[in-house]
């Protein structure tokens, strides 16, 4: 029996695997989700659920990236104990903000496209599948809560601060979204690896300067009907950094042009005089 098992092994010849195919170095069709948390215990599998459940029913190949950002509850370990071979948790031990975590996930990204999906589950795709068909065509898909078929549900004040920012940050850096905030963006990962490296904002300003610099480079931004279900206030000091942060931004873009010169180079040499 032993010298009939020795001559199978000597003359079987493993079935090769599949060869995948590459655009721009991502793997084709494959979709990478990153979802940045912090202190998200209470929701996080549950949203990770949803996320898989959602993306699921519009495609196969798909990978979710939970980006742990400093937490300082379970949300690591509840992530970890799901043992779900789809999900990936990547985390460290200080909070830095949803910009770093984007960018420390998509480190780890292998998909054609990637999405940006906030952990808490308050914003999601109402119609993902128009996501996708977007990016057939265009470089950028964003949710907007100012699209007519978007379906929100948030304190008055909210949405005045959040029409009042928009005014703002459009006049001071000439995006022409009319919602850069909500958290959900797909785009191909080709693109996020050009603007990536041009991306200074480490906190809540990051989603307008992907769209500021996105602009530089001529992508096409197509803009999407979420859900969104927020019951909390904005914090005023979160609104007093996001001002600083777009200030910044307008400095950069406007007066010293920082963004156009490095365009080239893609160096990521910017040290802001303001750390927050």
């Amino acid at each position: 029996m032993a010298k009939i098992l020795e001559q199978i092994r000597a003359t079987y010849q493993p079935e090769p695997e599949p060869k995948l195919e590459l655009v721009h170095g991502f793997v084709k069709g494959r979709v990478s989700i990153i979802m940045p948390a912090y202190n998200e215990s209470d929701c996080i599998c549950k949203s990770v659920a949803d996320v898989r459940n959602q993306f699921g029913n519009v495609c196969t190949d798909y990978e979710i990236i939970v980006v742990d950002d400093g937490s300082t509850d379970d949300t690591r370990k509840l992530v970890e104990s799901l043992s779900d071979p789809k999900v990936r948790v990547v985390g460290y031990d200080r909070n830095h903000g949803k910009g770093h975590a984007f960018r420390m996930g998509f480190r780890l990204a292998t998909g054609e496209f990637t999405f940006l999906v906030d952990s808490d589950s308050e914003i999601r795709a109402k119609e993902l599948i128009t996501y996708f068909e977007a990016l057939g065509s265009t470089d950028i898909a964003i949710g907007s809560k100012r699209h007519p078929r978007s379906v929100v549900r948030t304190p008055i004040i909210r949405r005045i601060l959040s029409l009042g920012f928009n005014v703002f940050e459009r006049l001071l850096t000439g995006v022409r979204a009319k919602d850069t905030q909500a958290g959900f963006k797909g785009a191909k990962s080709s693109v996020f690896y050009q603007i990536l490296p041009l991306i200074t904002a480490k906190r809540y300003s990051f989603d307008l300067e992907f769209l500021a610099v996105a602009s530089l480079f001529d992508f096409k931004v197509y803009e999407l009907p979420v859900f969104i279900d927020l019951k909390a206030l904005v914090d005023p000091r979160i609104v007093f950094r996001m001002v600083i942060d777009v200030l910044g931004i307008a400095y950069r873009l406007r007066i010293t042009r920082w963004y156009q010169k490095n365009i080239l180079s893609m160096s990521d040499t910017y040290d802001p005089m303001i750390k927050w």
